[in-house]
């Protein structure tokens, strides 16, 4: 298992849930986790819901992807709530996260995944 998890954040929870296919093909020995949507379904994002997904991921080091502003914002709320270390991502999300679970799946180290990252960056 990798030492750095993934955690996605997505307005659509079909949007999260294909994401988190998508990697799982790709990087199994990873753990990934997701949120999608509101609490009632709806798009959006909950607080709960990214709460649970940092919770719940295997990993004490964590990379969090998000989709648009306020799942960014709810996200970097949940970090501050967690004893984890967890890095919002501020790359394409869905890019992003399949370039990390790659780099990771192959054992590429904490730097040089962050390097890979950097032409995803979203300014």
């Amino acid at each position: 298992m990798s030492d750095i998890g993934i955690i996605l954040s997505s307005h659509v929870f079909e949007l999260a849930e294909g994401v988190y296919q998508l990697l799982q093909e790709t990087a199994p020995n990873v753990s990934i986790t997701y949120a999608g949507g509101t609490d009632d379904g709806e798009i959006g994002s909950s607080f709960e819901q990214i709460t649970a997904a940092i919770k719940e991921n295997e990993a004490d080091h964590c990379f969090a992807f998000y989709d648009l502003g306020s799942a960014k914002m709810t996200m970097e709320m949940a970090v501050e709530m967690t004893d984890k270390t967890v890095e919002v991502m501020d790359v394409a999300f869905i890019e992003g996260a399949y370039t990390a679970a790659s780099l990771l799946s192959g054992g590429t180290d904490y730097d040089d995944v962050v390097e890979q990252l950097k032409p995803l960056t979203v300014k």
